[in-house]
């Protein structure tokens, strides 16, 4: 069924992990913390979350911002690889780059990896069915919000690659019916303060 009204998917990477990734360190439950605040005053009406503890914590730290919202932990909000191309696909001058990066996937991964990709554009993608505006969070990882800002772009399949995301950065869709999806907010950290920006991020690529 086609949807009739208005989806927002509002997509948040999770906080600062621990170094062992057990869960959120300090400066990930101040991002949360922060970010929760800024949402207060949206009308969001549910929270998908990855099943891992740094989505499932940052999940919850947002969450005691916004009222009534469900949280509910979600398998395709989680920790894969979307997408695996072939070298074929690639820019000649990045494949090996690229392809270097995607080779410690598992054989499980690359399989399982874009059946849940392609259960996340089923689930959180498009118009919702109904008369009224959706409103809707999710608390996933990297490669996901990447994988759904290619798939709202209209991008080829590879081009998840390269879009990156700081922790508890904020990343806006709508989804109208009759139009095309737009990105209307992307990696946007105005809530955090400098020292919380640039958790997430390669050195090279901070700014």
């Amino acid at each position: 069924m086609t949807g009739t009204a208005t989806r927002y998917l509002y997509l948040v990477r999770h906080g600062e992990a621990l170094p062992d990734e057990s869960g959120l360190s300090e400066n990930g439950r101040r991002q949360a913390a922060l970010l929760g605040r800024r949402l207060a005053d949206r009308p969001i009406s549910v929270v998908h979350h990855g099943p891992l503890p740094r989505a499932t914590q940052t999940a919850q730290l947002i969450g005691e911002h916004l009222d009534g919202a469900a949280l509910t932990v979600s398998e395709p909000a989680g920790d894969y690889v979307p997408y695996i191309p072939d070298r074929a696909e690639l820019p000649p001058d990045s494949a090996d780059f690229l392809l270097r990066f995607l080779s410690g996937a598992t054989p499980g991964e690359r399989e399982r990896g874009p059946v849940l990709a392609r259960q996340a554009v089923e689930r959180f993608t498009g118009p919702a069915p109904g008369d009224e505006e959706r409103h809707e969070l999710v608390v996933t990882h990297n490669f996901l919000v990447g994988w759904l800002v290619r798939h709202a772009t209209d991008a080829p399949a590879w081009r998840w690659l390269g879009l990156n995301h700081g922790n508890a950065a904020l990343t806006v869709i709508r989804y109208a019916p009759g139009r095309p999806s737009s990105v209307l907010v992307h990696n946007d950290t105005r809530h955090l303060p400098a020292e919380l920006r640039w958790t997430g991020f390669p050195p090279e690529l901070r700014i």
